[in-house]
């Protein structure tokens, strides 16, 4: 995806594989990879921080390609899903973090603009969401005055 708030038109990040099926040279079957993303997000992590765990750590390359389902589809089906979607998630914490800076920062003008920007993001991403049914109807950000 692009730069959203700058003038940067370039995208980057890996492209996945062309192949679909899971490498010869893994060694975790279906149900051991299903075993370890629940076990890492009974840990405390992000399906993010999982997929990096098992790529870095346990030489998976791709959970969907081992077990033909996604982390948050493996979560969901254990009844670990999140209540609020991770990029959600991330970007109101982002938020509360610019919103701190203001309270013992008030004149940083550029603070202020980059907490605009964000909170513009956080709700074209909520209505996304919304329409999908992954948040609430009512679900709405709101800053804390």
């Amino acid at each position: 995806m692009t730069r959203m708030h700058s003038d940067g038109r370039g995208s980057s990040g890996s492209s996945k594989p062309v192949n679909k099926k899971n490498p010869r040279w893994v060694e975790y079957d279906e149900e051991e990879v299903v075993d370890l993303v629940v076990k890492l997000k009974k840990n405390g992590n992000d399906p993010s921080q999982i997929g990096m765990e098992l790529r870095d750590q346990y030489g998976i390359p791709s959970v969907k390609q081992a077990t033909d389902k996604t982390i948050t589809e493996i979560l969901e089906e254990e009844g670990l899903e999140e209540q609020i979607p991770e990029d959600l998630k991330n970007l109101v914490k982002k938020a509360e973090s610019i919103e701190d800076h203001l309270e013992e920062n008030p004149k940083d003008l550029d603070a202020e603009r980059t907490l605009e920007l964000t909170e513009a993001k956080i709700r074209r991403i909520a209505q996304y969401h919304r329409d999908e049914g992954n948040i609430p109807e009512d679900w709405k950000y709101v800053r804390e005055d």
